[in-house]
């Protein structure tokens, strides 16, 4: 009778979800009250933008949903008792919400995010050009009227035309690169440091200032988070890096390797972005899933960065405590029908520049412990600076933490909003008229690779545990034949995967 007493506890404690007003009627109910949605939120314990999500139709679920269902009954019993009845704050004459309160679904977005051209990739779910000069038409952010409410509270970066007059840094040397052609002259100016602040804080008030201006609409709130997605990067890296000792907006001089050979053109670095598909069916019948790794470009950011000035040197030697970008003649790569090469689809022979996750990626992969898969790449040439793990640290787990609390608590603006500012960042820190207050090109060259890599040894670690590896793609692109689950974690944390896709393997349409 064991099973059936547990039975019997189990429906006893089950219980239907609590019923919710209209989602119309939710703000109304708050707004009669004047409550405003940081009270609520505060007294929930959700941020106020999933308080705005709740009042414009999207609905909360499990312990959250009863908490807010008894809070939407509290009010109605407390305006009844006082003989108010709230009305909607633009109701028609039948009580019916007026356009006004009608949004329609934000469209499938297909522009580059940054230059408003076709974007050929995506990344982080926004359509953009993984390379800057593939903007071959960009168009500055057109300025935005100024709204009647107070200005966000997480500033954006300062722009040379906006910028607090500060005393003109040193000239940086005539081999320095320059930003765009006018400011070729230009010398390097230091940003007004940043008052302290709890960086969670930047974000939840930029997030509130957004809804509040658009009147709770997620839609036009999400699409002003992500115009100012840079700057406001930018504001909160400064707030992560008080009393560093390292001035990341200093402009050192950068090889020729790092400049663009024409105007639409690229530099010589060489990012191994995997692009692979495997060409025989997998050794069982089934379905293949597509995995979707998450937080691509934010995992990233943990990398090992040069922090000076690049210095030039020769010889096959490489010290652990520097890093940068390595002219090398890679090793042969024999297991291409099952694992993709490292060094991605490069189809020209010879010596090639690469950054140093690539390097110590075909360096680990000629070692014991992954069994010689590769000999060891031959260095010919370097560029490179002392250098640390732990220079975007803060900043990366401050977006990292906004990002988790937010999936938490079902807030997708917030959501939408760390995700453009960490993808915008990793994608404008070179040559970019986006971000003109940091220029480092080979940043954004060793992130990018970082991003390659991390995908590269997840699909290593899917066939090292009897899985087979069907496709590598871009830098969270990982599609695999078997039970996946026994090696990753489905989910949207950032050290998870989500299932992008399910297919049979016969599905030719996705090779």
């Amino acid at each position: 009778m064991t099973d059936f007493n547990a039975i019997d506890a189990l429906l006893a404690d089950a219980r239907t979800p609590a019923d919710l007003p209209p989602a119309e009627q939710r703000r109304a109910l708050r707004q009669a009250l004047h409550l405003t949605r940081t009270q609520v939120a505060h007294a929930l314990g959700v941020s106020p933008s999933t308080i705005g999500g709740w009042e414009t139709g999207r609905d909360p679920s499990g312990e959250l949903r009863e908490k807010y269902a008894y809070f939407l009954n509290g009010a109605q019993e407390k305006l009844r008792t006082q003989h108010d009845t709230p009305a909607h704050p633009h109701a028609g004459p039948a009580g019916e919400p007026t356009a006004a309160d009608e949004t329609e679904p934000p469209p499938t977005p297909q522009p580059c995010v940054l230059c408003g051209a076709p974007a050929t990739d995506e990344v982080e779910g926004y359509p953009q050009h993984l390379h800057p000069d593939d903007c071959t038409h960009p168009t500055p952010a057109t300025p935005q009227p100024a709204a009647p409410t107070p200005q966000p509270a997480a500033p954006p970066a300062p722009t040379p035309a906006a910028a607090t007059p500060q005393p003109a840094a040193s000239p940086a040397p005539e081999a320095a690169p320059a930003r765009a052609p006018e400011n070729r002259q230009e010398p390097a100016r230091r940003r007004s440091p940043q008052p302290p602040a709890r960086t969670h804080d930047l974000i939840t008030r930029a997030v509130q200032d957004a809804l509040d201006t658009h009147a709770g609409d997620l839609t036009a709130a999400t699409a002003e988070l992500q115009r100012r997605a840079i700057p406001d990067a930018m504001a909160l890296l400064d707030a992560t890096r008080i009393g560093a000792r390292y001035d990341i907006v200093g402009h050192p001089p950068l090889p020729d390797i790092l400049r663009k050979k024409s105007a639409h053109g690229a530099d010589e670095v060489w990012e191994a972005r995997p692009h692979w598909t495997r060409l025989d069916p997998p050794p069982t019948p089934g379905d293949i899933t597509a995995l979707d790794i998450n937080g691509a470009y934010l995992s990233a950011l943990k990398t090992h960065l040069p922090l000076g000035a690049l210095e030039y040197s020769t010889g096959n030697v490489h010290s652990r405590r520097r890093a940068g970008i390595h002219l090398i003649t890679p090793p042969e790569w024999d297991h291409h029908p099952y694992l993709p090469n490292p060094l991605g689809n490069r189809e020209e022979p010879g010596p090639v520049w690469v950054t140093e996750p690539t390097l110590r990626l075909l360096q680990r992969l000629a070692t014991d412990q992954y069994g010689h898969l590769c000999d060891p790449p031959v260095i010919h040439e370097s560029f490179t600076s002392g250098a640390t793990e732990q220079l975007f640290e803060k900043f990366r787990q401050a977006l990292r933490d906004a990002r988790e609390k937010a999936i938490t608590e079902e807030d997708e603006v917030t959501l939408e909003y760390v995700k453009s500012m960490y993808s915008k960042f990793v994608s404008t820190m070179g040559e970019s008229n986006y971000n003109r207050a940091l220029y480092r090109p080979d940043w954004m060259h060793i992130i990018r690779s970082q991003a390659f890599v991390n995908l590269w040894l997840k699909a290593h670690k899917a066939h090292t545990a009897g899985l087979t590896v069907m496709r590598v793609m871009g830098t969270d692109e990982l599609h695999i034949a078997g039970n996946w689950r026994q090696v990753f974690t489905e989910g949207r944390g950032v050290s998870q995967v989500k299932v992008k896709d399910v297919y049979a393997a016969t599905d030719t349409s996705h090779r």
